[in-house]
């Protein structure tokens, strides 16, 4: 038996989906996101309808309480979303007031008085920080332990440590 299709041909048992397309998923900026910081952007995407993008209002508070997690993983995740630029504060909430912060997500495009703004997508020129390994590294800067101990000028001269030998096997008095 068939499904029942709606006019437009789409089932009608079907919901809304988030698109993730391979390039966004393969950027150095997807990868380097935290796990928090996915699922932040997820639910900021449920609360997106297709016209409210500058508009997407969620709080630390709010987010915390449904993603389970704590208020200082989320502010982490916000300030993780914004640096790899995947999402833009358009304006701060106020707490004494109760308003929520007003979210852009740079995936989706942006409706304004004059039309459509296409999505600005700042994710794809974050590149991480360049780190150094192995032979690239300046070797002046290393902590390298020194093979010998260091000249004293102080007290009396050092003398090398000789080995203490030890003759006798068993006890020390003699029978």
């Amino acid at each position: 038996m068939s499904r029942r299709r709606s006019p437009k041909g789409k089932r009608s048992d079907e919901g809304q989906y988030i698109p993730l397309p391979y390039a966004m998923i393969k950027s150095p900026a997807w990868r380097a996101l935290s796990g928090p910081a996915v699922k932040l952007w997820l639910e900021l995407h449920t609360r997106y309808n297709g016209g409210n993008n500058g508009k997407v209002f969620l709080s630390m508070n709010e987010a915390a309480e449904i993603l389970g997690l704590g208020k200082a993983t989320v502010q982490r995740a916000f300030e993780d979303l914004q640096d790899k630029g995947f999402l833009v504060l358009e304006r701060e909430g106020n707490w004494y007031h109760r308003r929520a912060h007003e979210w852009r997500l740079t995936t989706k495009a942006t409706q304004t008085r004059s039309g459509n703004k296409a999505a600005t997508n700042d994710w794809r020129f974050w590149q991480p920080e360049k780190t150094k390994r192995g032979s690239e590294t300046d070797p002046s800067a290393s902590s390298v332990v020194p093979f010998e101990n260091p000249k004293t000028s102080n007290g009396s001269k050092s003398e090398p440590v000789r080995p203490v030998s030890r003759r006798s096997v068993g006890s020390e008095t003699e029978h």
